[in-house]
């Protein structure tokens, strides 16, 4: 038990530790929690029935998944946490843009994510207002980020055992509870609702890329790209599709599952194991607020080192949580609404400003460096990626202009093509293809107008 000493730096081989296989317990623990359940529960509020709706969550994760899993792939090679390698494609000083999007997001994580486990408190023990129970396990979050990585990992190992297992009680008892008459219909097909659900869907795991390579820097460097992908795509598409499955049964069954849903679990499985459901969501949400909040951790050191040079000792990381956990807990005990309904607009929010930057860095990482990167520079505001990168934060902002035309944000806007193709929302499909195509070109002119690209082209004949 000793507090993690690294925090944005590179970690040299003599502290690289652990197996591809660990990233499986990760993202399989990591997503077993309400979250994803709540998530796909909007696939059956979008009006779909069963079979689509399972077809939705299917696809959208295998599709997801690939993204996630390929950031997670570079952690081994770089050793450095996946945010501040924006850096070489924004430049270290541009990639501030995409970080503070970032941090915003993960907030918001931390506050949805928590208002569902205190609301889990709650109902387990109706003496615990939901202010105080979010504050007992935000602050028990905000221990076990302290602590860090290892302890993130030795945990996340003990609740993938114990949330399968759970879960596979749950997941009987679902499979038990009436639906209607067309529920397993293939003719009920619905093509705005499911192109809706699919990028919600797929959106999910798409948002742990900003953070999926934190969990594999310390990794080895001669760990297998193929076995880091692997294993973290099984992990992450097992355990979300299990539980956005269980969510779309769910909410099928029953229109009151989304005003209660720790209580209505724990009523479907009976007294007897009511206590151990809500053990296992509160410490679903605890599994997955952490791996939120480390990152929230990590981005804001990102954004203030080039300005600060700061140096994260225990304290100062103890003091930077602190405050980050500060604003989730107060965002979500004065938050309100519909939790299926907020679920729906964050997750279609977070599209729209994490495709683009996703599809920008596998393109960098992928296609133009190989993963060849000078990881002193991309810490040095006068080294070679520079302190703004304009091609790249020029396709990254026309992007998201771009998409505004094909949103479809329920109750908040939807853009003229959009309503045109029936209120399908196909923005995330834009934001795929527009910068990966932008950037790609644009920037392999630049390289080479540089000579850079032919350096690059020969470090990886030479690798």
């Amino acid at each position: 038990m000793k507090v993690e000493q690294r925090s944005i730096d590179y970690i040299p081989d003599s502290e690289r530790h652990g197996k591809a296989r660990d990233l499986f317990n990760i993202w399989f623990s990591g997503n077993m929690q309400l979250t994803p359940v709540m998530t796909g529960a909007v696939a059956i509020s979008l009006g779909l029935n069963v079979f689509w709706a399972l077809v939705a969550v299917v696809l959208g994760n295998l599709i997801g998944g690939l993204f996630m899993a390929t950031h997670s792939a570079q952690g081994p090679k770089l050793g450095i946490p996946q945010m501040i390698q924006s850096r070489a494609q924004f430049g270290v000083i541009g990639a501030i843009l995409p970080l503070i999007l970032v941090m915003v997001m993960y907030i918001g994580s931390v506050y949805y994510s928590g208002l569902l486990g205190a609301q889990a408190i709650h109902s387990a023990i109706h003496g615990i207002p939901v202010w105080l129970a979010m504050i007992v396990l935000n602050g028990v979050t905000l221990i076990v980020t302290t602590y860090g990585y290892d302890l993130i990992h030795a945990v996340e190992k003990y609740f993938a055992i114990l949330f399968g297992i759970v879960f596979v009680v749950i997941t009987v008892e679902a499979f038990r509870l009436p639906l209607s008459a067309n529920s397993w219909a293939v003719s009920g097909f619905k093509f705005g609702p499911f192109l809706m659900a699919l990028s919600i869907c797929a959106t999910w795991l798409l948002t742990y890329a900003p953070y999926v390579a934190d969990y594999s820097r310390y990794l080895p460097r001669n760990t297998s790209p193929w076995a880091t992908f692997g294993w973290t795509y099984a992990g992450g598409v097992l355990g979300t599709g299990w539980t956005m499955g269980l969510g779309v049964l769910l909410a099928a069954a029953s229109s009151k599952f989304g005003d209660n849903p720790t209580g209505f679990l724990a009523q479907m499985v009976g007294h007897s194991l009511a206590p151990v459901v809500y053990i296992v969501i509160v410490l679903g949400i605890l599994g997955v607020n952490v791996l939120n909040l480390y990152c929230a951790f990590m981005a804001t050191v990102t954004t203030i080192e080039p300005f600060t040079k700061i140096k994260v000792t225990p304290t100062m990381r103890f003091v930077i949580l602190a405050i980050v956990d500060a604003i989730g807990t107060w965002i979500g005990i004065v938050g309100q609404g519909s939790l299926i309904s907020i679920m729906n607009d964050f997750m279609l929010l977070l599209q729209y400003i994490m495709v683009p930057w996703s599809a920008i860095n596998l393109v960098d990482y992928y296609l133009l460096r190989h993963g060849n990167y000078s990881v002193k520079d991309i810490f040095d505001v006068n080294g070679k990626y520079g302190r703004f990168n304009w091609i790249c934060i020029g396709a990254y902002l026309v992007t998201i202009v771009a998409q505004i035309p094909f949103m479809n944000v329920d109750g908040v806007y939807e853009g003229p093509i959009a309503k045109a193709l029936g209120h399908v929302d196909i923005a995330w499909m834009v934001a795929l293809i527009l910068p990966a195509v932008i950037y790609y070109f644009a920037m392999k002119a630049k390289l080479n107008t540089t000579g850079e690209l032919q350096e690059i082209q020969t470090q990886a004949v030479v690798q």
